[in-house]
């Protein structure tokens, strides 16, 4: 179970829609796997939430919110 960043925050950035945070978390997750292997190996975390950290620090933005 994902603890941080909290699901309820992720949400808010991604308008209230849980379908679009699922869809860019796990599109931002495999990039990350694609891009940087190695460091995901060495790393304690997952795409997943590296992904998720992202997200909630405004770093990756859905391309509806993009202006």
């Amino acid at each position: 179970m994902m603890n941080e960043p909290p699901i309820d925050e992720l949400v808010k950035k991604m308008d209230g829609n849980k379908y679009k945070l699922c869809c860019v978390m796990a599109k931002r997750a495999k990039e990350l796997e694609k891009r940087i292997p190695a460091e995901i190996e060495k790393s304690d975390k997952k795409a997943i939430s590296m992904a998720a950290d992202e997200i909630y620090e405004g770093l990756i933005v859905s391309s509806d919110d993009v202006k």
